[in-house]
């Protein structure tokens, strides 16, 4: 990263908005990003308590205090703001260099360009899009982050499951070769499912208690990974799960193999990947007899469960990776966010 650092504002303060910051805060100076705004719809109140206590990450490791309209983190000012529509807020009298747009609500290129058309510069989206044609680009970072020229306006960080996933995929592709690829998400419950059986606007299965239940969902995941890793495209399959836990999923991967191959073999790609190459402080290995929990607060995109390596055929190979679906996929944002700031610099792009 170069030596400056580049203000930045939130578009939605939930679960993802709230882990930026406090992701960014923990990092310090270093990170080169500074929060200057955020945007919600929730009370003050509610912004202050919720930043200083939080059920799954415990508290906010410094001073979170409210004056007015600013939210005090750490001495530093976070403008807060209260609208429900892009056009409501100037953002470039914000003066920001990136808007992380961490609501999930803005799917396509015509909803994402009113926040360019209100004057943010660029916008890096917490979801993937409808289409890649509604995206610059979709950067999974440890992958394809070398593709932004600083010159986007839009740019997604795809999804948890789908930075989890892809790495795995093209080194196992790269290295191996890879036929065919089935998939199941096993995910924590999240903020779309009810505590008790309720109404849901599109899915009968959520209509039922979170706590209660395995309940099967539907997942893009398949036409995610293809976007990123085009040469697997018509051989992917994807199926999700919600699980009653609060935080941490996994993905267990079924691999159906070029060529023949071992247990030992694919441990040893992975446990090399994680400890050297673009990958590492991005994907861990780990042969522990872990549970979900332990991996929570953990920043990286997927940690391998060697243990749970089974090859049979010998071509058929089956993984488990671990991830926090909230933290990892938070530093992912941060990642992405300062590497096409850092591009756009060098390139002099505006601001």
């Amino acid at each position: 990263m170069q030596n400056r650092s580049y203000r930045v504002a939130l578009n939605g303060y939930g679960r993802i908005g709230r882990c930026v910051l406090r992701a960014l805060h923990e990092r310090g100076p270093a990170a080169g990003l500074e929060i200057v705004a955020l945007n919600d719809l929730a009370d003050q109140a509610s912004v202050e308590y919720l930043t200083r206590f939080d059920s799954t990450h415990g508290r906010f490791p410094g001073a979170v205090e409210v004056d007015g309209d600013c939210l005090h983190i750490n001495g530093e000012c976070v403008q807060v703001l209260r609208h429900s529509t892009p056009e409501a807020i100037d953002w470039a009298a914000l003066g920001i260099d990136l808007l992380l747009e961490c609501s999930g609500q803005y799917t396509s290129r015509e909803q994402a360009r009113r926040f360019i058309n209100a004057g943010a510069p660029r916008v890096l989206l917490s979801q993937p899009m409808a289409s890649e044609a509604d995206i610059d680009a979709t950067v999974v970072y440890g992958v394809n982050q070398q593709c932004l020229r600083g010159t986007e306006q839009l740019v997604s960080n795809a999804s948890c499951t789908t930075n989890c996933g892809v790495p795995l995929l093209k080194l196992l592709n790269e290295t191996v070769g890879i036929e065919f690829v089935s998939i199941t998400t096993i995910h924590s419950a999240m903020n779309d499912q009810p505590v008790i059986d309720a109404y849901h606007h599109e899915d009968l299965r959520r209509t039922r208690s979170a706590f209660q239940s395995v309940i099967p969902v539907s997942t893009g995941l398949a036409r995610g990974i293809e976007r990123l890793l085009p040469e697997l495209s018509g051989r992917i399959q994807a199926k999700a799960i919600r699980v009653p836990t609060v935080n941490v999923s996994c993905l267990d991967i079924t691999l159906q193999m070029a060529r023949d191959t071992t247990a030992q073999e694919i441990n040893q790609l992975l446990r090399e990947a994680a400890q050297a190459g673009p990958l590492k402080g991005l994907l861990a290995y780990t042969e522990l007899p872990h549970a979900s929990c332990d991996f929570n607060h953990d920043p990286h995109s997927a940690i391998v469960d060697g243990s749970q390596t089974r090859v049979s055929g010998p071509r058929l190979v089956n993984l488990l990776a671990w991830f926090d679906n909230e933290w990892g996929f938070a530093n992912r944002m941060l990642d992405v966010a300062a590497h096409w700031l850092d591009v756009a610099a060098a390139t002099n792009q505006p601001r």
